[in-house]
């Protein structure tokens, strides 16, 4: 448990009468390193923004010079530990009560901070003014609301992955996130602050204001306040959400004793607001009358932006605001007031993070020097709180964790690559990469949960042992186990947290978590192990395949693939197999692989492609490192090249399980490159490419990738996609459509999923596919029922 600070916020005539506790290992996070801020003060909320520098643990891999004595042991490569500063915007959200003492504390542990300006925003800037630069020493500078909310916005829509979402109450997924469109603009947003504001966005820096309106959430909490005596505006939603609206409002119905039908106005359409309140002769609840007037406004709100949409010919509309402020009551009723007066032609769409926006955007008007938009940025999962609904029977676990400090949390890590589309994606604008969606499908969400929360042992188990000189480690591991089981928890509850859960998500969750505690690869040590002996039977492997005939060795070094792809230290029904038997070797997952026909079985048509002339670059994203790289992949790029096929090979930038890495892929290839000399002309023709993927991930999002492999895969003029592996194949980019052939392979490590597919263990998905309206081959793409 963290060591907690206790401070007295009881003095100050800007807060609240009360006395918080502050964890600072979760709170703040690494605000001793903080370099420049800003603050968005709203009429309840603050949200305050700063850039501090992270340094973190990273493994990294030296090949030993073989020539000397240094490679006295039979490894290939040395693993050390090596401490590395990346960059990260945090952003925290808390009620205006607790901002002096948030000062005070933020004042006491600011020690490296060059800047002398803070950035800000919001009706509450002025306000506040005297009290920041008193507290802080800094001067304030205030910044335009609107610009900074569309800068925000801007940053969000192209930087987080799942952050607009449709709102459906009804439905078994509540929360229907979108996928990032490659071009944002133009779009529509609709900020409901204490009134309305319609804004058109055209570009980065082009927007206009449009329209709005008086009647707004200062309006709802205004009238509110009068019809109810409730002050406080999350009380007024809540009484909303307990309320009948028809008890208050005249519908149709009431007045024509059923529809209108020529008008084509049915019978439960409201016909006037408060229409009851005139002529029935007794007293309305509270929780009616909320829900009449939440109706009414949102109602209001939702006709302005429709007409809007339409006199500009906009699709897109998001709605922000604290009237939104991720309340499903308002969600819902705006979203019913959009899909009626559209009938459905325009979806509202709501922003996990629209609370951030002026805070994002006052950040980013103080950054423009280091251009922040040239980076990519990635959501941090082990310090972001997520989206947390308000509803009081949806989020037991955050009302318990609010008694404690109600803030809000978001980290965004500036990542090394700047990450683009792959230009192969037939349409970059409905490619979704996961194949499941664990928000919508309960069951397969249950089972995963508690798959991963059964695998923390193991994992807890592997990150100590990867670290056997640092005597502390079991202690960091157990604060692994804590967070990352806190977050299965969460996820439980709040299965929407950050955006769409995900196989994907939940293993990015933990490589996320693990390298918060300084776990950089937990399996460096084991892939140094299988990489090392791998690479003692390649030139036998080889040679095996040479005797055979060109159709034998075509079978052979696909059946190769497959079989190394089953040393997978990730699914817990290999990992359990490899640790009880050491001995485990190639011949043995061989015999593993079920036999043909398989699950999804298109080698016959790849086998009929073979025959055909060869193709002009194949892009292989490979997968885990020792059997599968050395002797499953190899071999099959060693094929391609002798067809006169140049190669490029797209491993992890970072660690993930045993997935080999990009560091480790160039010595390994090196070495093999020694004893081939197939391999060694590749690369010295340069027909073979080693690139990074981008990714740190055992899945892949092809949305996602090294701008540099991009570049790389235009300029081969790429014709095959090769995508290896259950986790970058199956469950992720099944469904990816690529305008050039494509082979997806992978074993399914799974008899869970294996049963669900209808399979078995160790069944073999090998999908060979051909874009639509491809001449002379078969598209042999299938679907998994």
């Amino acid at each position: 448990m963290a060591e907690c600070v206790r401070l007295d916020s009881s003095t100050s005539s800007h807060t609240m009468d009360k006395s918080i506790t502050l964890p600072p290992d979760e709170i703040f996070r690494n605000l001793e390193n903080a370099k420049r801020f800003a603050i968005d003060i709203g009429g309840s909320l603050t949200k305050l923004a700063y850039y501090s520098t992270v340094q973190h643990k990273v493994a990294k891999v030296r090949s030993f010079d073989h020539s000397t004595k240094e490679a006295a042991s039979d490894k290939l490569y040395e693993i050390s530990v090596q401490e590395e500063v990346t960059a990260r915007l945090h952003f925290i959200k808390f009620e205006n009560a607790y901002i002096e003492t948030c000062l005070d504390f933020i004042k006491d542990h600011l020690v490296n901070t060059e800047t002398k300006v803070i950035k800000a925003t919001g009706g509450g800037a002025h306000k506040f003014k005297e009290l920041i630069e008193r507290k802080l020493g800094l001067k304030v500078d205030k910044e335009d609301e609107m610009t900074c909310l569309i800068k925000g916005c801007n940053f969000v829509l192209r930087h987080i992955p799942h952050e607009a979402f449709v709102y459906a109450k009804h439905a078994d997924s509540e929360f229907r996130f979108q996928t990032t469109h490659p071009d944002i603009f133009p779009y529509l947003l609709v900020n409901i602050g204490s009134g309305v504001s319609i804004v058109k966005v055209e570009s980065e820096d082009k927007f206009e204001r449009i329209g709005g309106s008086s009647i707004g959430g200062g309006t709802f909490w205004g009238l509110g306040a009068l019809l109810t005596k409730t002050k406080r505006f999350d009380e007024l939603l809540q009484l909303a959400s307990k309320g009948q609206h028809t008890s208050v409002d005249m519908l149709v119905k009431d007045i024509y004793g059923g529809s209108y039908g020529s008008l084509g106005l049915t019978g439960d359409l409201i016909a006037s607001s408060f229409g009851k309140s005139a002529t029935a002769d007794k007293e309305f609840s509270k929780e009616d009358m909320a829900k009449s007037l939440l109706h009414m406004i949102s109602n209001d709100i939702g006709q302005l932006a429709c007409l809007y949409a339409k006199l500009h010919n906009l699709s897109r509309v998001y709605f922000g605001g604290f009237f939104i402020r991720g309340h499903p009551v308002t969600m819902h009723t705006i979203t019913y007031s959009i899909n009626y007066f559209t009938k459905g032609e325009v979806q509202a769409l709501f922003l996990r993070h629209e609370g951030y926006l002026g805070a994002i955007g006052a950040f980013l008007k103080g950054a423009e020097e280091d251009n922040p938009n040239q980076y990519s940025w990635g959501e941090n999962y082990a310090g972001s709180s997520g989206l947390m609904s308000v509803s009081p029977d949806m989020n037991p676990m955050q009302r318990a964790r609010s008694g404690t400090f109600p803030f809000d949390m978001l980290e965004m890590d500036r990542l090394e690559r700047q990450l683009v589309n792959l230009p192969l994606l037939q349409d970059p604008s409905s490619y979704i990469p996961d194949t499941v969606d664990l928000t919508e499908d309960a069951l397969a969400r249950e089972y995963w949960l508690y798959c991963f929360e059964d695998a923390l042992d193991g994992v807890v188990k592997r990150a100590i042992a990867s670290q056997p000189d640092m005597p502390e480690a079991a202690e960091r591991a157990e604060k692994f186990r804590h967070k990352y089981r806190h977050k299965l928890q969460t996820l439980r509850h709040q299965p929407f947290a950050y955006g769409s859960l995900t196989v994907r998500s939940l293993l990015d969750t933990r490589e996320h978590c693990l390298n918060e505690f300084n776990f950089p690869d937990p399996y460096s040590k084991i892939k140094q192990r299988e990489n090392d002996v791998a690479l003692k039977y390649y030139q036998k492997a080889v040679k095996s395949l040479d005797e055979l005939s060109w159709e034998e060795r075509q079978f052979a070094l696909v059946r190769g693939v497959l079989a190394g792809n089953v040393f997978d230290w990730g699914a817990k029904a290999v990992s359990d197999v490899l640790e009880s038997d050491p001995e485990f070797g190639f011949e043995q997952a061989k015999r593993q692989l079920e036999e043909r026909p398989w699950l999804i079985d298109s080698y016959d048509q790849w086998f009929e492609r073979l025959k055909g002339p060869p193709h002009k670059c194949a892009l292989f994203f490979v997968d885990n490192s020792g059997v599968d790289i050395i002797l499953g992949v190899m071999p099959f790029v060693r094929e391609l090249l002798s067809r006169g096929t140049e190669v490029v090979l797209a491993s992890n930038s970072g660690p993930a399980l045993n997935d080999v890495t990009n560091g480790e892929l160039q010595i390994l290839t090196e070495r093999i490159a020694a004893m081939d000399p197939v391999i060694h002309s590749g690369l010295v023709e340069d027909r073979l490419t080693l690139v990074q993927s981008g990714s740190s991930s055992p899945c892949l999002d092809l949305s996602r990738l090294d701008k540099v492999l991009a570049n790389v895969v235009r300029e081969r003029k790429t014709d095959l996609v090769i995508i290896e592996g259950m986790g970058r194949a199956i469950h992720t980019n099944y469904y990816a459509m690529l305008s050039c052939e494509s082979l997806k392979m992978a074993v399914i490590k799974n008899s869970w999923l294996a049963d669900r597919l209808g399979g078995k263990l160790f069944s073999v998905v090998f999908k060979y596919e051909v874009p639509a309206g491809k001449p002379s081959q078969n598209n042999a793409a299938q679907t998994l029922s």
